[in-house]
């Protein structure tokens, strides 16, 4: 038994040292004995060590080699070769761009009724990243979505699945009065609904849309426009306004900076009189139904100008379905319908002109001094063209009526066959114009080509000829083609709107504008400024007194004076002298486009209307009482 030098056990004496555990005097006492113990029997020194193989020390290696490797390429990835989109990345972060909204201008008629408005529009969005990940939670927020919007959850799933991108529009143009409570609830439990968002958009509403459709056009929320909001869009268009604001890596705001204040776009001022856009659709379309058609088109010029006062195409649609959004079945009863709705027919289609044409080639005829407007021609109501190969079998071209001794006004006042089939293709011992000069003339007076109106998709008219014929037809041009020409048949195809504005040249005295829709441009006080002036595309194309011939034929057709088959005399009771075309173009079977042309007042003209009836079942007269309620309407009625 071992004794320690003190008799006494030594009592709260410690050595402290720096570890964290206290060591006991008698510790120490016990590891030296154990250390001499050691010696003693000769452990002290010795280990046991088992050495590494060779295979596991060159593993080692080699995983320590890969794992350089790894971490090099991997810096080599971030610092070079995405080191330029990460930077861009992490700046972006940094800084955001925030756009703040402007109005689109709007656009007026010539008094200043506003046709188009911008309108507050709410869409429903859900951003996939953002929906909930746990099912449960995701369920219940499609659920509770669905009971809001009242749509079903597999509406909005299918909706979410099929999309190809994060965004996702779910529910489009809330609006805010009829769908407020929807809004309320969307915006108050906006927190509950992870990945759904209401975002406020401006859309465009049209007034009357399907009233001025074919002229303004639209525009929709993913950009596509059509008619002047694609032609003006330049001038319509708003300029967003931008401000910075700059983060730091836990989100907080560091600073805000305004770069650019939001500027709202200009407007448009029209030379269209809306009053008299409603009166013209509404008795198109009255006319129309009145002959069991389904299609028209008219259009009022100022001869003065060239200003379009009114443009109507029948039938029509709205224009607020493509700017506010439409159903599938919507659609598919616009796109299928057989009468083109869509198609804006008075730039966009073009028409055998039937006896529109014959004050035209009255001009031309006059210019070329082919005969003098006093000479009288004898209409036995037909004319008998020898067949050269068989002269039993010649072609007898009919008139509608017998005429008999007719001068050039009577002719254009009566619609005499007769007399343009010779003064137009020669008969007899009469020369005639010929069909180079005659398309020479068409051509003159803007037939073939486009007008150049501040509205897209216009189509230029067709005026056949020789050559046309032989290479499409593989056929030779027949006196009967010219004949044909002459009276507006065969394979003529003309525009409503370049009828209309060759008569207005005729009306002004031989000056051929350039059709415009819109007058000026004004800012947001609706101040000018831009004015479009009237724009002359040919000057004094015609003698002035050839013209004036041409209009006394126009006139006499109204008043019926030395002209018992005057065509036109219904329009006489009128409150304004006018002067006026009539023309019926031959489809076939039994079918007709029913023309008329009206200028007025007749000796200070400040209108020309157009207009025409589509494929009108027997010789009846469709457009002379349209056109005669419009103009009783006008000028009983004008500002």
């Amino acid at each position: 038994m071992f004794k320690f030098l003190f008799s006494k056990e030594p009592k709260n004496r410690r050595i402290k040292i720096r570890f964290k555990e206290d060591i006991e005097p008698q510790e120490i006492l016990l590891d030296n004995l154990s250390k001499r113990k050691q010696d003693q029997i000769g452990l002290s020194e010795k280990k046991l060590e088992i050495p590494l193989s060779k295979r596991i020390l060159q593993g080692i290696y080699f995983l320590f080699l890969i794992l350089i490797l790894v971490l090099f390429g991997k810096t080599f990835q971030l610092q070079i070769v995405q080191g330029e989109d990460l930077s861009r990345l992490s700046e972006a972060n940094r800084f955001i761009v925030h756009h703040l909204q402007a109005q689109r201008g709007v656009i007026y008629d010539k008094y200043f009724n506003q046709l188009v408005f911008n309108k507050p529009s709410f869409d429903l969005v859900c951003d996939k990243e953002d929906l909930p990940k746990k099912e449960r939670e995701r369920e219940r927020v499609l659920r509770e979505i669905s009971a809001v919007i009242e749509k079903d959850v597999d509406f909005i799933q299918e909706k979410i699945e099929k999309s190809d991108t994060s965004q996702v529009l779910i529910f489009e143009n809330l609006d805010y009065q009829k769908d407020y409570q929807k809004l309320i609830i969307l915006e108050a439990r906006k927190k509950e609904f992870s990945g759904f968002e209401v975002i406020n958009n401006i859309v465009r509403e049209y007034k009357d849309g399907s009233l001025f459709s074919h002229l303004i056009g639209y525009k929709r929320k993913t950009g596509e426009k059509t008619g002047l909001e694609s032609f003006y869009d330049e001038y319509l268009k708003e300029k967003t306004g931008e401000f910075h604001s700059e983060r730091d890596a836990q989100g907080n705001l560091i600073s805000e900076e305004i770069l650019s204040l939001p500027e709202p776009g200009n407007s448009l001022v029209l030379w269209l009189d809306s009053q008299l856009q409603e009166k013209v659709q509404k008795e198109l379309q009255r006319g129309i139904e009145s002959v069991d058609s389904k299609k028209g088109a008219a259009v009022i010029l100022n001869p003065k100008t060239g200003g379009v006062l009114s443009l109507v195409s029948l039938p029509t649609f709205d224009n607020n379905l493509f700017s506010q959004g439409m159903s599938i079945e919507q659609w598919e009863e616009i796109s299928s319908n057989l009468n083109a709705p869509l198609s804006n027919r008075v730039i966009s289609a073009g028409y055998l002109t039937g006896s529109t044409i014959k004050p035209l080639i009255a001009s031309a005829v006059l210019e070329e001094e082919i005969i003098s407007p006093d000479k009288k021609i004898f209409c036995q109501g037909k004319i008998t063209i020898p067949n050269p190969w068989d002269p039993s079998s010649p072609t007898i071209k009919k008139d509608w009526t017998t005429h008999h001794w007719t001068d050039m006004r009577k002719a254009i006042a009566e619609s005499c066959n007769v007399y343009f089939y010779t003064v137009g293709g020669g008969y007899e011992d009469q020369e005639g114009l010929g069909p180079t000069k005659i398309k020479k003339y068409l051509e003159l007076f803007g037939w073939g080509e486009k007008t150049g109106i501040d509205i897209e998709e216009e189509i230029k008219g067709f005026i056949p000829d020789k050559e046309w014929k032989k290479e499409k037809m593989d056929q030779v041009w027949l006196d009967g083609d010219t004949y044909n020409l002459s009276i507006g048949q065969g394979f003529l195809e003309i525009t409503p709107l370049e009828i209309a504005n060759s008569f207005a040249a005729i009306a002004n005295g031989g000056t051929l504008f350039q059709p415009q829709v819109v007058k000026e441009i004004v800012n947001k006080e609706k101040e000018t400024i831009k004015t479009f002036e009237p724009k002359a595309i040919r000057q004094n194309l015609i003698a002035s007194e050839n013209l004036q011939i041409v209009r006394e034929g126009m006139r006499q057709a109204v008043t019926g004076k030395n002209s018992p088959h005057a065509s036109a005399t219904v329009l006489n009771s009128l409150p304004v002298a006018v002067a006026a075309k009539t023309g019926t173009a031959e489809l076939g079977d039994g079918h007709y486009h029913n023309w008329v042309t009206v200028f007025a007042p007749y000796n200070n003209p400040e209108l020309v209307l157009t207009l025409v009836v589509e494929d009108v079942e027997g010789d009846r007269i469709a457009a002379l009482p349209i056109a005669k309620a419009i103009l009783e309407w006008y000028f009983r009625n004008e500002k």
